[in-house]
């Protein structure tokens, strides 16, 4: 039975732009600009709109409201029936922006993904002139995992043991206010280290990992499988027993697929909002457990749940349940 508690490497990419003829759908962009000292919004703030893979293809220029934020745009897409069922064709579209305002250092995002029918949301925060960088300016949005190639998850165990040593060091489950995402694997000294507010980081993750389009109790597993892997890291402070610094990675092998200052979705934010104090666990087991998954086409994972199993699952059932064979819906 289900105990609901209420309170990587990038490898290859596939590089695929779609060509306007196979957009005969449509999306929106909702673009939010402001300020990396203080967030305060930034009001005036150009911003221009290009397809992906074609820097000359400016087709829509537009300014901040004094909110920050822009006009919502309705943008070509690809059929929604490319994202109802793993394809070779690439199921969004891919925009670029151009940020600039008076007193900040300009910012480009490039590979903002649209799907049809979803609005896409895309937060910039932008840098004083003069003001010490810390970090990246530009943005190269990557491949959704179900569409790029990306390790797969390195098998753990659904329930870290419990020991004497310290290993486990929070007598209760706490859901954190922030999380630190170390942009690698574990092992990449060179990659950098994110604060991200742990809200912020589910909605990243699931962004990146499934498709918006989906139906909502698939979106709703989804979440919760991915909140409960990254509450085990938190609770079992997995890495830093390790001697590491951070709280989880952003490398497919090892966790779940986090990308700098990419775009979310608003139904996936609204329901991370909603949801982002639940977890998952076994009956007379305190951590969270260590929900696993894999794309269920490409990768096989006959215990984990699957992504693209879920979504099956979910065209005809609401039901969420954990069995001994995983999680999934019923």
């Amino acid at each position: 039975m289900l105990i609901v508690r209420a309170k990587g490497y990038l490898c290859a990419m596939k590089n695929v732009y779609q060509t306007q003829a196979d957009m005969p759908d449509a999306g929106r962009l909702q673009i939010s600009v402001e300020s990396r000292v203080n967030r305060d919004p930034i009001p005036d703030a150009k911003v221009s709109i290009s397809y992906t893979g074609e820097p000359e293809s400016t087709f829509e220029e537009l300014s901040t409201n004094e909110s920050g934020q822009t006009q919502q745009l309705e943008l070509k897409a690809p059929p929604l029936e490319y994202s109802m069922e793993p394809s070779e064709t690439q199921p969004y579209a891919q925009y670029t922006i151009q940020i600039t305002a008076d007193g900040y250092q300009p910012v480009s995002v490039d590979g903002i993904q649209v799907l049809a029918d979803q609005t896409a949301v895309q937060d910039i925060r932008l840098q004083p002139v003069g003001a010490a960088a810390t970090w990246p300016d530009d943005i190269v949005i990557p491949a959704n995992t179900l569409f790029g190639n990306f390790p797969p998850k390195i098998e753990e165990a659904e329930i870290k043991p419990v020991r004497q040593s310290g290993e486990i060091v929070l007598s209760r489950v706490v859901v954190p206010e922030y999380v630190v995402v170390h942009d690698g694997a574990p092992t990449d000294s060179t990659a950098t280290d994110y604060y991200i507010r742990y809200k912020d980081y589910i909605k990243n993750v699931a962004s990146s990992e499934i498709y918006a389009t989906w139906p909502d109790a698939t979106i709703r597993a989804n979440v919760l499988a991915i909140m409960s892997f990254t509450m085990n890291r938190v609770y079992t402070e997995w890495y830093r027993n390790k001697g590491y610094n951070f709280t989880i990675t952003s490398s497919t092998a090892y966790d779940q697929k986090w990308s700098y200052g990419r775009n979310i979705f608003s139904n996936i934010s609204l329901i991370v909002d909603e949801m982002f104090q639940n977890y998952l666990s076994r009956p007379n087991v305190r951590q969270p457990i260590l929900t696993q998954y894999c794309d269920g086409q490409r990768v096989s994972c006959p215990n984990w749940m699957t992504q693209w199993g879920s979504k099956y699952l979910g065209d005809g059932s609401a039901i969420i349940g954990l069995n001994q064979n995983g999680f999934g819906l019923f």
